[in-house]
């Protein structure tokens, strides 16, 4: 699988899903997939070099939405500052159900990374830990208080301790 065409066709749709489980926005997601096409496509010898072509996309993916992410933040830092938020937050009824996106949107986006490649993109600890360049004990930490997280955000969910 070394052309960008026939790679397109094999991953994009899973890139997709996986980068929407992580950002939560479907055209964000799509954009940012996109993205890592253009870069790939751009290259001036294509996939050749490089072992794995989805996972090179899926970490070029994310980092363009991490990058994208960071501008909009201090971008809305900047606006807040032009003028005051106003408390107009709707807090839903204690049993209201979260759904699971609703609950990965919700916990911080560290913990939300490392939840998404391992059981959305079936990515290993150590997979994980090269994607977002941090050690693997990290990464299990950063699953294991996700995992809680959630846990505190999905009614009828309990952390097991395997």
């Amino acid at each position: 699988m070394g052309d960008v065409g026939e790679v397109y066709h094999a991953c994009y749709r899973r890139l997709v899903v996986q980068l929407y489980a992580f950002t939560t926005d479907l055209a964000e997601a799509h954009d940012a997939v996109q993205e890592a096409f253009v870069r790939a496509v751009a290259r001036p010898r294509g996939f050749s070099g490089i072992d794995n072509p989805e996972a090179w996309l899926r970490t070029v993916a994310l980092n363009v939405a991490r990058r994208r992410w960071r501008r909009r933040r201090v971008l809305d830092l900047l606006l807040l500052r032009e003028r005051p938020l106003h408390d107009d937050v709707h807090q839903p009824d204690s049993d209201t159900r979260t759904d699971l996106t609703d609950a990965l949107d919700a916990i911080p986006r560290s913990y939300r990374e490392v939840i998404v490649l391992h059981y959305y993109a079936d990515l290993s600890v150590d997979e994980i830990a090269a994607a977002l360049s941090v050690p693997a004990g990290t990464v299990k930490s950063r699953l294991s208080r996700g995992r809680a997280a959630l846990a505190a955000r999905l009614n009828g969910y309990e952390v097991s301790r395997a």
